[in-house]
């Protein structure tokens, strides 16, 4: 969960979105209990125990988006997410029925590496990342299978999602198959087109471009190869996909930023890749949750690590003067360097190009805009890559633009009009190679700015480590990517229920299809059910919980409860309790009683137990719904049920109540003066054959 603070819109799976009230103390059953208090329409309060954190989450969606406030047993959220669930469960069977058919398919097996994809390999001048080195592996491995791959790569421009490509490509060609590699721009066909040239130019393969840059002869020359088979390797915009286009034996179809094709493009696209290996590459960022939901209705690798040697980006926010702008430009052309300069409007956009001019004399300045014919656009882009001048004046074009890693400082003539996934995209433009870049982010006088513009600029400019785009502005490029990858239309639904409800019902849509409609496609799936889903709720007759005279700040002992109560295995608890000892000091007996609560949790839910009730009289274990038969035919139980007897001390039975079991142990017969809670572990660690 984010950081919470009072008045925060949080969404609550089963009651809708309503505000964070922060965290109030109650007395249940003459035990004190700390608890998350949420104000929702009408000033109806809804307190959450902590056993159901799981269960809340910060809101969030596009910046600036306010959501409505639910009302309490209305009915109207049930209806929301029910009709998301169908709408993302559509989608989701879609999916699935193309990978259904794809497995089913013959592919061509490709041969496992050669000596010199090997020798190719080795010679990046960088060191592969853990992500990047994973999915080579996990693309060649794909390649290597009789089914055609259709894997999807996602990463930051410059996190090596190009280098991939090469290799599969070069694998390719070692067996005799043509590549196709498809961009939505002449640029970036340009820049793969130099990229694949010098990594594979010492190996004899031969590489062509398809594109509105080569004349109507030279296109001509080049499909007329493809279909002879002496071009090994081929890049091309929307070109690639004409009807005169055909290919000798091809092998390997890359797309890179598909989501930017249109609606007749991807219908073509999706007639080439029918047997043939197809790897899609993004920069849109894709969450890890969301791309756990869709394994086995796709297979995705993410490349999140930033290349080693790369250096944060030096960020300074700073009122718009001549001064700053001449001390941005002058060093990085004295250094050889590229400078970008962002102004928002193409109104006066010549007026910044000759007031740059004018303040440095000795840069060559051009201007690039949307409303420019695209054939000017794409030359005067073509002519920054190539160096033939040095001062790029555009508008936000470039967000999302192509990787120049000579261009390494950039200007924001107007930041303050900019969203903060826009700044975190535009810095990202430079800083792509060892080199020290810079971003200046210029604004009007600070008493005239909006506070909102002011804290997107501060956090921009405090998060300047690699990768804090996650701290800063994850959220709302996750959104894109959502969108991107399930229809744009999936917008309004997130904007409804918020992005972390919208990736659970997500992950509920897929995981019923998998169970339900596509039993014989996954029967891992089935397996999966034989142990309940969720942590077991746990109830105990003492005081648990953190004081707030040991951790003074609400939304700290939020984020603590929240991680403790996520914890799955006994270590994590103890580092913990070494974290808590080192930042607050010794525990007091109610956070020693929390971490042992939240032992018992953990123990309790190994054996299956959904629910365990302790009182100063008796103890109820709860297992799941006797529904659940692959649990009840486990050995898992039987082990249980066969150590009850072993029960010295107490009475304890099994009872059959409301379609569940319940293990009772009353404790008239024990002596000692044991906590509930000491108790209960006790019993669990007995029936589970541990003591």
């Amino acid at each position: 969960m984010q950081s919470l603070k009072r008045g925060d819109y949080v969404v609550h799976i089963d009651h809708g979105i309503g505000r964070f009230d922060g965290l109030y103390k109650l007395k249940v059953a003459n035990t004190q209990q700390e608890v998350i208090r949420v104000v929702y329409a009408d000033k109806d309060i809804l307190y959450v125990n902590l056993n159901t954190i799981h269960r809340i989450q910060k809101y969030s969606s596009k910046e600036g988006h306010i959501p409505a406030i639910n009302r309490l047993g209305s009915g109207d959220w049930e209806k929301v997410k029910a009709r998301t669930k169908r709408r993302v469960k559509d989608i989701a069977r879609e999916l699935i029925l193309l990978y259904a058919k794809r497995k089913a398919s013959r592919g061509f097996a490709f041969s496992t590496d050669t000596h010199w994809q090997k020798e190719l390999e080795a010679s990046f001048i960088y060191d592969d990342t853990p992500d990047q080195a994973e999915a080579t592996r996990a693309v060649k491995t794909d390649m290597e299978l009789p089914i055609p791959m259709d894997r999807l790569v996602c990463g930051d421009v410059g996190f090596g999602k190009t280098e991939v490509a090469v290799r599969a490509a070069f694998k390719a060609v070692m067996d005799g198959k043509q590549t196709a590699v498809l961009v939505p721009t002449t640029i970036l066909a340009e820049q793969h087109f130099q990229t694949f040239r010098d990594r594979l130019g010492r190996y004899s393969v031969k590489i062509d471009v398809l594109s509105r840059f080569r004349t109507p002869t030279e296109q001509r020359k080049i499909v007329e190869r493809l279909k002879t088979g002496r071009t090994d390797i081929v890049i091309g915009t929307h070109r690639l996909i004409s009807k005169d286009v055909g290919f000798k034996n091809l092998g390997l179809l890359v797309v890179d930023e598909e989501h930017r094709f249109g609606v007749t493009a991807k219908e073509r696209i999706r007639n080439m890749r029918a047997n043939v290996d197809t790897l899609t590459l993004t920069a849109t960022p894709i969450p890890r949750t969301l791309h756990f939901s869709l394994m086995g209705a796709r297979d995705l690798s993410i490349i999140n690590t930033a290349p080693k040697n790369r250096l944060p980006i030096i960020t300074e926010i700073a009122p718009y003067s001549k001064k700053v702008i001449q001390e941005a430009i002058i060093p990085e052309l004295e250094r050889d360097g590229q400078v970008y300069v962002v102004h928002d409007r193409v109104a006066d956009i010549e007026d910044v190009a000759n007031k740059i001019r004018e303040l440095v004399p000795q840069a060559r300045v051009r201007v690039a805009h949307g409303q420019m014919r695209p054939h000017e656009l794409e030359k005067t882009m073509i002519d920054f890559l190539e160096q033939k001048f040095n001062v790029l004046i555009s508008t936000k074009i470039i967000e999302s633009g192509i990787d120049i890693p000579n261009v390494n400082t950039i200007i924001v003539t107007r930041a303050d009009r900019f969203g903060l996934a826009e700044l975190y995209q535009l810095r990202g433009r430079v800083g792509r190679s060892n080199v020290q870049a810079y971003a200046y982010f210029l604004t009007p006088p600070m008493l005239t700015m909006s506070r909102q513009a002011l804290r997107r600029l501060q956090a921009i400019e405090e998060f300047t480590e690699l990768g804090s785009g996650f701290n800063l502005s994850m959220r709302d490029l996750e959104i894109r990517g959502a969108g991107n990858m399930l229809g744009a239309e999936q917008s309004g639904f997130i904007e409804e229920v918020g992005f972390d409800m919208y990736q659970k019902l997500v992950d509920d849509a897929v995981k019923e299809l998998k169970e339900e409609e596509f039993r014989d496609l996954f029967p891992e799936e089935q397996r999966k059910k034989s142990m309940p889903k969720d942590l077991a709720t746990v109830n105990v007759g003492v005081d648990a919980y953190l004081p707030d005279t040991y951790v003074s700040f609400d939304a700290e002992r939020l984020e603590l409860y929240r991680r403790l109560y996520a914890l799955s295995n006994e270590k994590e608890i103890d580092e913990i309790y070494n974290e808590l000892q080192d930042r607050f000091g010794k525990l007091p007996p109610e956070a020693a009683a929390l971490l042992n609560v939240i032992r018992l949790r953990i123990r309790a839910t190994n054996l299956g137990f959904v629910k365990v009730d302790a009182g100063l009289k008796r103890i109820m274990y709860e297992f799941p719904n006797v529904k659940m038969k692959e649990y009840y035919d486990s050995d898992l139980f039987n082990k249980i049920i066969s150590n009850v007897p072993t029960l010295t001390n107490v009475r304890a039975r099994v009872h059959e109540i409301d379609k569940s079991l319940k293990l009772i142990v009353h404790l008239d017969g024990q002596t000692d003066k044991r906590s509930p809670l000491d108790l209960a572990l006790e019993i669990v660690d007995r029936v589970s054959g541990r003591t």
